[in-house]
């Protein structure tokens, strides 16, 4: 169930279901989400999770086939006409025509109107300013695609995975702009793959195959996770994730860069697992208690 917030809602979506392929795919199963005005909200999840389906009915771009979302108090079946005046949506793909010249005057407006929301952009596109969308390096263009999201001065963003395939130093510089837009007051749902750009959020919503797994702000998914977790190494690392996993007590084992982190159905004795991954031929063992992480929340919440 997703957990109350105290801020009035942006978004209520209640029983959504979206299908494809003559209703033989089901992208999203009855899912219920509240969003709350100002707040910054993080969805997560793995390709084919329904984050995109999300965005694009909220975006009026696609129609639920059951449930009710509003957005803004608009419907968005019945009112999408007036809530894509107010919205700002980037989809995961660079959607910008390569040889653009002009987009503000597609909602009547210029840069000169709207300059003081998208200054900060701005100014790191202007000695750009003659080159064409398609010469621009790959943070230009998603910079490119947020300033002309925000051009037209809208109520709320909707930003499907913006900084995917983005140098680091650009997305800093992009989730510094959204910490701007955030203080402002503006409305916004990120999917990202990033976990440390997920903790910069209000909340995080992780969702799986169509459905809400759980939502609530970084540090409760970190505080609610409820078990003792290990960070396991040998110099036989994908021998070592075969045998954590068949360990007569293993829980969850997944591989998480260097080391593997594990979970266990009971409590265990460090020297009992050290000497059974020795029986199974490992060296330079070393198993180490750690703090869990959101990206450890949620695949324990694909695991259960």
């Amino acid at each position: 169930m997703e957990k109350l917030i105290s801020r009035a809602p942006a978004v209520k979506i209640q029983q959504l279901r979206k299908t494809y392929e003559n209703d033989t795919v089901l992208a999203i199963k009855g899912l219920d989400l509240t969003v709350g005005s100002g707040e910054l909200l993080a969805l997560i999840g793995p390709d084919g999770a329904g984050k995109t389906s999300l965005f694009r009915i909220l975006a009026t771009l696609i129609l639920p086939d059951g449930g009710q979302v509003e957005v803004l108090g608009y419907d968005v079946v019945k009112d999408f006409q007036s809530l894509r005046l107010i919205t700002g949506y980037m989809p995961g793909r660079f959607a910008l025509y390569q040889d653009l010249s002009f987009f503000a005057t597609v909602f009547n407006t210029s840069i000169e109107a709207n300059y003081d929301i998208i200054r900060d952009i701005y100014v790191q596109l202007e000695p750009f300013k003659h080159r064409r969308a398609s010469q621009l390096s790959g943070g230009m263009k998603q910079k490119l695609a947020l300033c002309c999201t925000l051009v037209h001065k809208p109520s709320i963003l909707l930003l499907d995975e913006p900084t995917t395939g983005v140098d680091p130093v650009s997305r800093q510089e992009f989730w510094d702009i959204l910490d701007k837009l955030k203080a402002d007051g503006m409305t916004m749902i990120v999917s990202t793959p990033y976990m440390d750009e997920a903790r910069r959020c209000d909340r995080i919503a992780m969702m799986n195959r169509g459905e809400l797994l759980d939502i609530s702000t970084p540090e409760a998914l970190i505080d609610g996770f409820g078990k003792p977790l290990y960070a396991i190494q040998s110099d036989r690392m994908f021998a070592l994730l075969q045998d954590l996993r068949k360990y007569p007590v293993t829980d969850t084992c997944f591989a998480f860069g260097e080391a593997h982190h594990v979970t266990f159905k009971k409590s265990i004795q460090v020297d009992d697992l050290r000497g059974y991954l020795q029986m199974q031929g490992h060296h330079h063992v070393d198993i180490a208690q750690i703090q869990p992480t959101v990206e450890d929340c949620f695949m324990d919440q694909l695991a259960s």
